[in-house]
């Protein structure tokens, strides 16, 4: 009789153990330091170039200068008057675009964000101790306004300079001039173009002749202590002259043709 021989037993392969994960190896501290400067500049970077594709297309409801002066007269115990509507450029009479042409940057219309020749002329004046000139060109005006605050620091200078490049490659020429004139100060409390002819003439922005409008580009580089109407001898000579110097600028052709 023949005996059965039991069956040998499966063997199990034996598993492999796990490797052991290596170790994350931690960053030091400079290391730290740089990527959050990096990931703060792309978010700078991405914030600031969509703030200014938005306003592009819609206008600019207030401006940083707009907040500083409320605080300022609050903080001062004045009235906070505050007026400010937007105004399509259609609807902006010429006469003033071409008051603040003549005024406050002659080459707006060719060159593209920066006057050189005027910055060299600031400068060497500033340097003889003459009345401080800025030099600052449209352009330049509109990015400080809308985007920066008040001041001459160089690193407020090279955001103005950055937001400059940004307004004249993505806005364009006349989308510059319609948020300058709808955003700068005007008078003291009072803003663009709309408000500004209220103010000073009672009439629309529409309709100002090139005197006008020369009074109101006569008082920009001190609106809140010159004023359009019932000028000094200096208001009026310089609305004269912007007067004389609008003849020069000729049509306004924002496309370049």
């Amino acid at each position: 009789m023949a005996v059965k021989k039991p069956a040998p037993k499966a063997t199990t392969a034996s598993k492999p153990k796990p490797k052991a994960s290596p170790k994350k190896s931690k960053r030091s501290f400079g290391e730290k330091v740089k990527l959050f400067f990096i990931k703060l500049m792309l978010w700078f970077f991405g914030v600031s170039i969509a703030s200014v594709i938005l306003f592009k297309y819609i206008p600019v409801p207030f401006t940083p200068l707009m907040v500083i002066r409320a605080i300022e007269n609050k903080v001062g115990g004045k009235e906070v008057y505050f007026d400010h509507d937007w105004e399509p450029i259609d609807k902006i009479s010429m006469n003033l675009q071409k008051a603040v042409i003549a005024s406050e940057d002659g080459t707006f219309l060719s060159h593209n964000g920066f006057d050189f020749k005027a910055l060299q002329k600031a400068y060497k004046s500033n340097e003889r101790g003459r009345r401080i000139r800025g030099g600052s060109t449209i352009s330049q005006q509109t990015a400080k306004n809308v985007f920066l605050w008040q001041g001459r620091s160089y690193f407020r200078k090279g955001l103005e300079a950055y937001f400059t490049v940004l307004i004249e490659v993505i806005w364009g020429k006349e989308r510059i001039m319609e948020v300058y004139l709808n955003s700068i100060e005007m008078g003291d409390g009072v803003y663009g173009a709309y408000a500004a002819t209220e103010h000073w003439y009672r009439r629309d922005a529409s309709s100002l002749t090139p005197m006008q409008a020369a009074g109101i580009a006569a008082i920009l580089p001190n609106p809140r202590k010159f004023k359009a109407t019932g000028s000094s001898s200096y208001i009026n000579r310089r609305k004269e002259r912007i007067v004389r110097e609008m003849r020069a600028v000729g049509k306004i052709n924002y496309d370049g043709k």
